[in-house]
C-alpha cells in the first residue's frame, strides 16, 4: 500500500529535523538507581541500588549560599515602595471573588466609562503593571536590566491574545480539527473519541487559567505568529544574557494534523504494549518491557501487516540490538523516514485482528499546511540556535501533546547535539509523565544529545477531567493533587540524577510551588550539582512569587521570570487568567501579601520608605 502524500511529507521533514542514530550494535546505557526523593512508589525503571552521595571534594565551586523565602527584605530588595503597594492591591483584589468572576465585564465597563487613554493609564498602576512588563521589545529592556541586576533572567512571552467569542472559538475549532475528507464522506466517527474534535469543547479556554489558546484561522495567520516568536527570539537575544523564548505548535498550524499524528503515536505505542502482554511482561517499567523479535515478526505476519521475509530487515543490523529483542525506543524508530514501513498510517485493532487506517487521504492544501507547519518550526528552532536563545516549546491539551512531544524531540536530536537549545515541557498530572520522561532521556543517551525539559504541574487539568467524563475515555490525569505531586517530584528526581550522570541534560523547574523548589535544592545538594553549572534552572511567572524568585536569584540560582509583554487592549485575556490563578491559590496569594506588608512595615519603622535599598 502506498503512504498517503502528507504522511510521506511527514517522514521527509522528519528527517530533514532527525539525527543520526547510534548504531544498534552499541550498548544502551542502562538504567541507573535514582537516589530515593521524600515517599513517592514504584520507581521500577531504576533497579540498581542509589549511588552514594558525592564526596565533598566533587563540589564544583563553593556551596551555595542557604536561600532563605521568608526574608521580605531579600524578596522584595528590587522593588520600589510604590510596587509593593501595587502588589499589595492587585493581589487583594484578586481574592474579592465577585470582582475575579466578573473581570472580563468589568473591565469592559471601565473601558467605556473611563475611555481608553484613561483606562490604559489605570491598567499600568495596576494589573498591567503587576503581570505584564510593557507594551513591546523596547518598553520592557529597563524591567529585563533591573531584574538580571538581581540575578533573575527572561523568558520572553508576547502575549497578546484573539478575544474571540465562544461561538466563535468553537467554529474554528471544529472547521481547523476535521480533514477535508471527513466533511464531505464522513467518517471522523471512525476515529479515536480522545482524537476527533467535539462540539462542547470546541472552545479550548473552558476552564484553563494559566495557559494562553491559539485558534486556527488560515496560513497567513500562522505566518504573523511565526513573525512573532521570530522578534521574541530576536528580543530575547538581544536583551537577555542565556536567554529563553517560549512558543505553541498549534500557532503554527493546523491543528487537525496534531489531533491526527497524535492518534497514530499512542495506537503505536499501544500496540507495542498489548504485545508486550502477549509475551507475558505486563506490568513492567516501559523501558524493561523487550519484546523476541521472532515472536514480533510472527505477529506482525498473522496481523497482514507485513509477512516475515518483509519484516526481517527491520529488526537486523542496524535496527536490533544482539540481544535479539526490540525495546519501546526500537519499536518507535519504525516511525521514521529510515524505514520504509508503507502499513505505517494501518494500526492493527488487537481485537479484531483487523488493520483499521488512521489518516484519511490529504487534499493537496492539507498536505501544505503540515508541511508549512513543519517548515516553521525548523525556521524557529534555526534562529533560536543563531541567537544563542533557548526555545522552549509548551505543553498543550493530551490529545494534541503526543504529537507535539515528537516533533519536539525531532528538533531536539537535530538541534541539540553540543548544548540543550530546544526544550519540551511535560506535564507531571498526566498518568504517562514518568514514563516520557524516562523514554525521552534513554533515546538522549543513546543518540548523544543534550536533553532539555520544563516540567510544569500542567495547565488543563479541569478542562481534560470533564472532556474525558463527557465523551467517554479514560481520564488522562492523576487522580489527586498529592499523586500529582509525587509525579512531578520523580520526574524531576530521574532529571537530576541524569545530570549527575552525564552533565547533558537541562531541566526548568516551572513552579511556584515552594515545597517543589526546596526539593530540588536539596536534591542538588546532596546529588553535587551546583548552580554555576547552569544544569538546573526555577522559573515563575512576572508579578508572582518574587519572595522565591529573587532570593534564589541572589544566592547565584540560575531563574528566570516569564515575561509577558503587548499592548494593553491586546493582553486583557491575559491578565483576566493571571487574576483567576491568584484567586485559586489562596494560601500562595495570602503568603505572599503577608510578606509584602512585612516588608512595608520594615520600611516603615526604618524611614527607608523611600530609599528600600537601606
Amino acid at each position: 500500500m502506498a503512504l498517503p502524500s502528507a504522511a510521506r511529507a511527514l517522514r521527509a521533514a522528519a528527517a530533514r529535523l532527525g539525527a543520526p542514530r547510534r548504531p544498534r550494535s552499541a550498548p544502551a546505557t542502562a538504567p541507573r538507581g535514582a537516589a530515593p526523593p521524600p515517599p513517592v512508589a514504584g520507581r521500577g525503571a531504576r533497579p540498581v541500588p542509589p549511588p552514594p552521595p558525592p564526596p565533598r571534594g566533587e563540589q564544583r565551586g563553593p556551596p551555595p549560599p542557604v536561600v532563605d523565602f521568608e526574608d521580605p527584605r531579600e524578596a522584595f530588595r528590587s522593588k520600589s515602595s510604590a510596587e509593593l503597594l501595587r502588589g499589595l492591591l492587585v493581589l487583594g483584589l484578586c481574592a474579592v471573588g465577585p470582582l475575579v468572576e466578573h473581570n472580563r465585564e468589568l473591565l469592559q465597563l471601565c473601558q467605556r466609562v473611563l475611555g481608553q487613554a484613561l483606562f490604559e493609564r489605570l491598567m499600568k498602576m495596576t494589573f498591567y503593571g503587576q503581570f505584564v512588563a510593557g507594551e513591546d521589545q523596547e518598553a520592557i529592556k529597563p524591567l529585563i536590566r533591573r531584574n538580571q541586576a538581581f540575578g533573575v533572567g527572561a523568558v520572553l512571552d508576547y502575549s497578546v491574545e484573539e478575544d474571540l467569542s465562544a461561538e466563535e472559538a468553537e467554529r474554528k475549532e471544529l472547521d481547523s480539527c476535521t480533514s477535508a475528507a471527513e466533511k464531505e464522506m464522513g467518517g471522523a466517527e471512525q476515529r479515536e473519541k480522545q482524537y476527533r474534535a467535539h462540539r462542547g469543547f470546541g472552545d479550548r479556554r473552558g476552564g484553563v487559567i494559566s495557559a494562553r489558546t491559539y485558534f486556527y484561522a488560515d496560513e497567513a495567520k500562522c505566518d504573523q505568529h511565526m513573525e512573532t516568536f521570530l522578534r521574541c527570539i530576536d528580543a530575547s537575544g538581544g536583551s537577555s544574557e542565556d536567554g529563553f523564548s517560549a512558543i505553541k505548535l498549534t500557532a503554527l498550524g493546523r491543528p487537525q494534523f496534531l489531533l491526527q499524528f497524535s492518534e497514530v503515536l499512542v495506537k503505536w505505542r499501544r500496540f507495542f504494549h498489548q504485545m508486550a502482554a502477549e509475551q507475558g511482561q505486563a506490568g513492567r517499567a516501559v523501558l524493561e518491557m523487550k519484546l523476541e523479535a521472532e515472536k514480533l515478526q510472527e505477529a506482525l505476519a498473522s496481523l497482514g501487516i507485513a509477512t516475515k521475509a518483509e519484516s526481517q530487515h527491520w529488526f537486523t543490523g542496524e535496527n536490533l540490538g544482539v540481544s535479539g529483542t526490540v525495546d519501546l525506543l526500537d519499536w518507535n524508530s519504525l516511525i521514521d523516514s529510515r524505514t520504509k514501513l508503507s502499513k505505517l498510517l494501518l494500526i492493527p485493532n488487537m481485537q479484531t485482528g483487523q488493520l483499521e487506517p488512521l489518516l484519511s487521504r490529504f487534499t493537496e492544501e492539507e498536505d501544505l499546511q503540515m508541511k508549512r507547519m513543519l517548515q516553521r518550526m525548523d525556521i524557529l528552532a534555526k534562529r533560536a540556535t543563531e541567537k544563542g536563545v533557548r526555545l522552549m516549546v509548551d505543553a498543550e491539551q493530551s490529545y494534541f501533546q503526543p504529537a507535539i512531544s515528537r516533533l519536539t524531540l525531532e528538533m531536539q536530536r537535530r538541534f541539540n547535539r553540543d548544548r540543550a537549545i530546544i526544550f519540551n515541557t511535560y506535564q507531571c498530572y498526566l498518568k504517562e509523565a514518568y514514563d516520557n520522561v524516562t523514554v525521552d532521556v534513554e533515546l538522549s543517551r543513546r543518540e548523544g544529545w543534550h536533553f532539555g525539559t520544563k516540567l510544569v504541574r500542567g495547565a488543563y487539568m479541569e478542562q481534560e477531567r470533564e472532556r474525558a467524563a463527557q465523551i467517554g475515555y479514560e481520564d488522562p490525569i492523576n487522580p489527586t493533587y498529592e499523586k500529582t505531586n509525587e509525579m512531578y517530584h520523580r520526574c524531576l528526581d530521574y532529571i537530576l540524577e541524569e545530570i549527575k550522570h552525564s552533565r547533558k541534560a537541562n531541566v526548568m523547574v516551572a513552579s511556584h510551588n515552594e515545597d517543589t523548589v526546596k526539593f530540588t535544592l536539596r536534591r542538588m545538594m546532596e546529588l553535587g550539582i551546583h548552580p554555576s553549572e547552569k544544569k538546573v534552572y526555577f522559573g515563575q511567572l512576572l508579578g508572582m512569587c518574587d519572595q522565591i524568585t529573587f532570593p534564589l536569584g541572589q544566592a547565584g540560582f540560575p531563574v528566570y521570570k516569564y515575561v509577558p509583554y503587548g499592548p494593553v487592549n491586546e493582553v486583557l485575556p491575559y491578565l483576566s487568567r493571571r487574576a483567576q490563578e491568584n484567586r485559586g491559590f489562596v494560601q500562595r496569594a495570602n503568603q505572599e501579601r503577608d510578606l509584602l506588608w512585612r516588608e512595608l512595615k520594615r520600611r516603615l519603622l526604618a524611614g527607608s520608605l523611600f530609599s528600600p535599598s537601606r
